[in-house]
């Protein structure tokens, strides 16, 4: 049995399945931030929103692609599920990172829209 083809069956549908669990979540619950961080304006938030959800989907499936390959030998299931585990890992660990860094944007857009309107109104 070719065991890289077991891996890569099963590295690539995992991680897409993930990359798009998490990017539903963020572009769901990411927009009232940024409908606040737009003042309301709600067309624009869901553009930079769908803009956010097209650049997230190409870093972490890119990734994953370039990441397919595996210099390790793979000669049994053990060393498949070993595999698995490390690239998978991986990938969790990058959409986890991602997730905070898009959190981190939003704070900060959001801190500076809000001083904007302080600014404005006084």
């Amino acid at each position: 049995m070719n065991y890289y083809l077991l891996v890569y069956g099963v590295y690539l549908p995992v991680t897409v399945l993930l990359t798009i669990w998490v990017a539903r979540t963020l572009f769901k619950n990411g927009r009232l931030f940024l409908v606040d961080i737009f003042h309301g304006n709600e067309q624009l938030a869901d553009s930079v929103n769908k803009l956010l959800l097209t650049g997230f989907y190409l870093v972490n499936i890119g990734y994953a692609t370039l990441t397919l390959r595996t210099t390790e030998a793979v000669t049994s299931y053990q060393d498949s599920v070993e595999t698995l585990s490390i690239k998978i890992g991986t990938i969790i660990l990058i959409l986890g990172g991602m997730h905070f860094f898009n959190l981190y944007v939003f704070y900060k857009l959001r801190n500076r829209a809000q001083e904007y309107a302080r600014a404005y109104h006084s």
